[in-house]
């Protein structure tokens, strides 16, 4: 439900508010971590990189964004692309988020929102492999999980441990859900063989679920990957996934998943952003969340969005019919 700079501002005229969380009225608002400053960052990583520009925005796990020529869009640059050696995966410095500085506020934040009746979601994508792939390098990682193996469990480890941290914070500052996810599958299924995700990524998942739910076994575990990974989905629910996101329609079909988990996994999302949402009139908007309502939201489980970040080509039209929609049917009675 989020917005691209460019329909960012879009929203700002149409509406004169600056909030679309508030003038939309979600029910649910995110709680994260803070993070190191610019300054820490650049002081912990600059040494990684040769001649960045000065408009160069270094994350907290180190990986470089260069302001790109288009939108919102940067061009990355990972510290570990030219890692040799598993000492230099071992050796890099990963941020200490448990740091009371980075989490002291989690508590408050969420009892804020549960005032308000709201839902408060924990903030924890891109939990592993993309983190991972963010410091070494997408084609590195892969060829490491192919290849390397040794290396890509050294960073994955590495990353989980912080990880699991975090899952535990959250869960004792008392969000309602857990919001996990990587990007493992593209438009027509899985970036790499299901057997590497089994080796290398579906246990260490499982734990940072675990982390959470010894703390809270209520919490709800939300689990976010663009693409097809329907592969996986029957693993996931075994690892303790809640709600699937985003269901994008034009890789899943969202009905027949709940035919098959519908009775063990919510689905969040399933509203086209590659199709209706840019391309269709406000009338297939509203239609297509009908199909949604009458489908996927039989018996419950379905909590309607679009699935992904709107880009600037969605019509405002469309967005107001979004939500015209919701209140019109997309509700239980």
């Amino acid at each position: 439900g989020s917005f691209t700079p460019a329909l960012m501002e879009v929203f700002r005229q149409q509406t004169g508010a600056d909030n679309p969380e508030e003038y939309f009225e979600y029910p649910v608002r995110s709680v994260s971590f803070r993070a190191p400053s610019p300054e820490e960052c650049r002081a912990t990583y600059a040494g990684y990189f040769a001649d960045l520009p000065t408009e160069t925005r270094i994350g907290p796990w180190g990986d470089a964004h260069v302001p790109g020529s288009l939108y919102h869009f940067t061009r990355h640059i990972a510290p570990l692309q030219n890692a040799e050696s598993v000492e230099e995966l071992e050796s890099y410095p990963l941020p200490e988020l448990d740091q009371p500085r980075f989490r002291s506020h989690l508590r408050e934040e969420v009892e804020a929102l549960h005032t308000r009746n709201l839902a408060a979601m924990g903030e924890l994508a891109c939990t592993i492999f993309e983190t991972s792939w963010g410091i070494r390098g997408l084609e590195e990682c892969l060829i490491d999980m192919q290849y390397r193996q040794e290396f890509a469990e050294v960073l994955f480890e590495r990353v989980t441990r912080v990880r699991e941290q975090q899952a535990r914070r959250y869960a004792e500052a008392g969000v309602d859900v857990l919001r996990l996810g990587d990007d493992i599958a593209g438009q027509n299924g899985m970036l790499f063989r299901v057997e590497a995700w089994r080796r290398l990524l579906k246990g260490r998942l499982s734990r940072v679920v675990r982390a959470a739910r010894e703390v809270n076994p209520e919490i709800i575990i939300f689990y976010h990957s663009d693409g097809n990974c329907s592969d996986v989905v029957p693993e996931l629910i075994e690892i303790g996934v809640d709600v699937l996101n985003p269901v994008q329609p034009e890789c899943m079909d969202p009905a027949a998943l709940k035919v098959q988990y519908g009775d063990r996994l919510a689905f969040w999302g399933t509203i086209g952003t590659q199709t209706t949402m840019p391309f269709g009139t406000p009338e297939d908007v509203k239609e297509e969340i009908r199909e949604r309502m009458r489908t996927v939201g039989v018996g419950g489980g379905l909590l309607l969005a679009p699935s992904h970040i709107l880009e600037p080509d969605v019509p405002w039209a469309n967005v107001l019919a979004f939500f015209e929609g919701i209140r019109e049917h997309g509700s239980y009675s």
